[in-house]
């Protein structure tokens, strides 16, 4: 159970965040929070001693705050956000907050693998700043995660969040695919808002998209590789594309190509993005001068075990 101070909290952050609920529910009308358009991931950067350099992170913002983006993620995959605690995860937040132009949402990874965890940081991330929480799915005991587990602790979660809900299916990593009818069951919450679909499978986009149209739920593709035919299927955006560091703003003509059905215009840019891409990419994370988001692979920045 939780602590007095624990539920103080969220009943504090629920006063606050329902009334503003991410500038949510549009203006009486019930319709939930437009989150479509590209949302580059934000690595971590870290010193030579592995301490988070907020430094080179708010440097980085500022670089990147100049492209045509809707927004930002922080603490995804792509943040190594298992290596960081609790109070480090709620700093980097605060201060990307802080460094970021303030018309982009920010999208952060509040996801532990309790649903009492995931409530207590979820709250902390929207009273430090976070305009949205990407939940991703619990997975150690991925064996007892059935379709109605998931619902209780996501529906959980949402009931309690005083930001908007975003579901985050990334199997690579947990070895767990979010399933589709605890996804169409979900999409149905008020406070869920739509889902981060890393799995790769354009067809289960296709079919979630379709089964869930009538709940205005939005569904982001979670890689570049396919965000073009995630376009085609109708998805919203992308949550997780590495290619923004150093294509930010042919990512964007991609998405304005798609929304205004310029399909053809759209196979011509994403080619040239992803050529462009591949040379600017390398040669930054190559140089190690910091100027630009390194590599989680990179062990130099990086908390991950070697």
């Amino acid at each position: 159970m939780m602590g007095p101070r624990v539920w103080s909290s969220v009943r504090q952050g629920l006063s606050k965040g329902l009334a503003r609920n991410v500038r949510g529910l549009a203006s009486g009308e019930g319709k939930k929070v437009d989150i479509s358009g590209i949302y580059p991931p934000l690595t971590t950067p870290f010193t030579a001693t592995a301490e988070v350099d907020y430094g080179k992170l708010e440097e980085n913002l500022h670089k990147l705050g100049t492209l045509p983006f809707r927004g930002f993620l922080v603490q995804g995959s792509t943040g190594e956000f298992p290596f960081l605690t609790s109070s480090e995860r709620l700093e980097v937040v605060s201060r990307v907050r802080q460094a970021m132009p303030k018309d982009k949402l920010l999208l952060a990874g509040s996801g532990c693998e309790s649903t009492q965890a995931t409530v207590e940081m979820t709250v902390s991330m929207a009273q430090v700043g976070a305009d949205a929480a990407l939940v991703v799915t619990p997975c150690y005991y991925r064996g007892r995660m059935s379709s109605a587990a998931l619902i209780h602790h996501y529906t959980k979660v949402a009931d309690l969040s005083p930001i908007p809900v975003v579901l985050y299916s990334v199997p690579a990593n947990t070895g767990l695919d979010l399933p589709v009818d605890a996804v169409v069951t979900l999409s149905q919450h008020p406070n869920i808002v739509g889902m981060k679909d890393s799995g790769g499978d354009v067809t289960r986009i296709g079919l979630i998209v379709h089964k869930t149209k009538k709940q205005d739920f939005q569904v982001l593709a979670g890689s570049a590789g396919f965000l073009l035919a995630s376009y085609a299927s109708e998805g919203r955006g992308a949550g997780d594309q590495g290619l923004g560091f150093s294509v930010g703003r042919g990512l964007a003509d991609v998405l304005h190509l798609t929304l205004g059905q310029e399909l053809w215009g759209a196979y011509v840019a994403w080619p040239m993005s992803l050529g462009l891409s591949c040379a600017s990419w390398s040669d930054s994370a190559s140089r190690g001068n910091g100027k630009m988001p390194r590599s989680c692979s990179t062990a130099s920045l990086s908390r991950m075990p070697r």
